[in-house]
């Protein structure tokens, strides 16, 4: 009896999530012949169906900015960008703008806003008055700190009023996050991308000192002298398989997220009218969602019980008293909203690192790369982060040592440069990061 088949490609990835397919993509059109593989059964269903699908380009660091601005562009032009045919259905991007509050907490957003005047983001200071206007269901005094629900003082004002926001007009939200990631895999199959689903990863197989492909759980193999980490909340499993850890100063780990789904209140369409808004003053977020409710989700303030999970396939996918917590938070927000007896919403994880800066790198063992450390703020970045990785794969197999002579990537649509070892698995903590979601 024969066991099962060895198969044969220049780049394996795994994960076939929108940062995952989309290296396949920006692979594949460069003539590598590419394969992902994925445990799940159908594209685009690990953490990037779970995601909130926010494209904003506020970030607490200048090449986060202009890294998160150069992907707006992609999803701005998403037919172009992918190439395929008209009869292909594809994920729509709604430009709706994003507000970010001015708090003591952002430190009103100086650095934001110097970094976008810097890279000419367009951006728009709305006092109250306009905010007001504009959101006539908001209530602007001010409740910061954001508190657990059994304080005492949980929902009651401090006395003073919020002293307005920045607008971000290009900012918005794609509808269907899972479709985008099969959007980005069809586009590379058209280029020879292949995909194996129902393919869970065992083993980094290696050979003379370098990644030699990986071993499957139903025994076969797969070779191929590039193996990419990009599975996710999965990624730091991957990377103790291959054995490259050691050498990390930034480690990742999965952690439990829970997100709000609730009606908008009577006579405001949010949907039509609302907008995406960071507001650390009750520390939420928050964008509209389909059928004119509101999505919800913590900015992850001390408060916010931080449920790290040690598997990314054994967690409890039940809500818990989080969402309470965070709906009667933004109630504090938005009085007449209606909170609902039925639990609506998600519950999945983040890849998060320790500073909540991803990681876009090779690694100790030659032929191995990663993309993770994503946590909740890279699912807008993805088609930049696969062009960067694309870019990282032929640098280092010309030869070149990205760890002693970081590669410079020029942005394609704003001809901005950055050092890409900015996500370097080796840089000290960022102390520029806000240290959550925000990036």
């Amino acid at each position: 009896m024969t066991g099962p088949a060895t198969d044969t490609a220049d780049v394996i990835i795994i994960g076939t999530g929108v940062i995952g397919t989309a290296t396949s993509f920006e692979l594949a059109k460069q003539g590598y012949k590419t394969v992902c593989v994925d445990r799940n059964s159908q594209i685009g269903h690990g953490s990037t169906a779970g995601s909130c699908a926010i494209i904003r380009m506020h970030y607490s660091t200048r090449d986060g900015t202009a890294f998160a601005f150069e992907g707006y562009h992609y999803w701005r032009d998403w037919a172009d960008y992918l190439g395929l045919s008209s009869d292909h259905a594809l994920a729509r991007f709604v430009e709706c703008g994003c507000l970010v509050m001015k708090t003591e907490a952002n430190g009103y957003l100086e650095k934001h806003i110097g970094h976008s005047q810097a890279l000419s983001i367009p951006i728009e200071d709305w006092d109250t008055d306009h905010i007001q206007a504009r959101l006539p269901i908001y209530n602007l005094a001010s409740y910061a700190p954001a508190r657990p629900r059994d304080d005492d003082a949980f929902g009651q004002p401090n006395g003073t009023r919020l002293k307005g926001g920045i607008f971000w007009p290009k900012a918005g939200y794609v509808t269907d996050p899972a479709l985008s990631a099969q959007n980005l895999a069809a586009a590379a199959a058209r280029h020879g991308a292949r995909y194996r689903l129902r393919a869970e990863v065992i083993e980094i197989l290696q050979k003379s000192g370098s990644v030699n492909g990986v071993r499957l759980a139903d025994g076969a193999e797969i070779h191929a002298p590039i193996v990419i980490n990009i599975a996710g909340p999965g990624s730091a499993h991957i990377n103790r398989l291959a054995g490259v850890t050691d050498d990390m100063t930034i480690e990742t780990r999965p952690l439990r997220q829970e997100v709000v789904h609730l009606p908008s209140p009577a006579g405001f369409d949010f949907e039509a009218n609302g907008m995406i808004i960071s507001d650390s003053d009750i520390a939420l977020y928050c964008r509209p969602e389909h059928g004119n409710h509101i999505l919800i989700g913590s900015e992850d303030p001390p408060c916010d019980d931080h449920r790290w999970v040690d598997s990314d396939t054994d967690y409890d996918d039940n809500f818990s008293d989080q969402w309470t917590t965070q709906a009667l938070r933004y109630a504090q927000r938005v009085p007449e909203l209606g909170i609902t007896s039925q639990l609506r919403g998600v519950v999945d994880l983040y890849d998060a690192s320790t500073d909540w800066i991803p990681i876009y790198d090779k690694s100790a063992l030659d032929g191995f790369y990663m993309a993770c450390g994503t946590s909740g703020n890279q699912y807008k970045n993805a088609p930049i982060a696969g062009k960067l990785m694309a870019a990282l794969v032929t640098y280092c197999e010309n030869g070149t040592d990205h760890d002693t002579t970081p590669m410079t990537f020029t942005l394609p649509y704003t001809g901005l440069k950055i050092d890409a070892g900015f996500y370097s698995r080796k840089r000290p903590v960022n102390k520029d990061s806000s240290f959550s979601v925000l990036g």
